[in-house]
């Protein structure tokens, strides 16, 4: 089987409509998820952003802040 970084060059050197078709591909099989697989991925990806937030490699928005800026972009 080939490894993520061979399949990625691979598709990133695809036409644009060709990345397109298989970014829509898949996303869709993305939603043929379990809900166990979809809580398991979930989980997973709060401990990366937990493990982030703890290794001062990410920050942290004030809700307040960011509602300001959800208004702001839908008006």
């Amino acid at each position: 089987m080939a490894d993520l970084a061979q399949v990625l060059k691979t598709a990133l050197d695809l036409g644009v409509q060709d990345r397109a078709s298989l970014a829509e591909q898949l996303l869709a099989s993305l939603e043929e998820l379990s809900p166990e697989e979809a809580d398991h991925l979930w989980a997973e990806e709060a401990e990366r952003r937990l493990e982030a937030l703890r290794a001062d490699k990410a920050r942290t928005i004030p809700a307040e802040e960011t509602h300001k800026k959800a208004e702001r972009l839908l008006r």
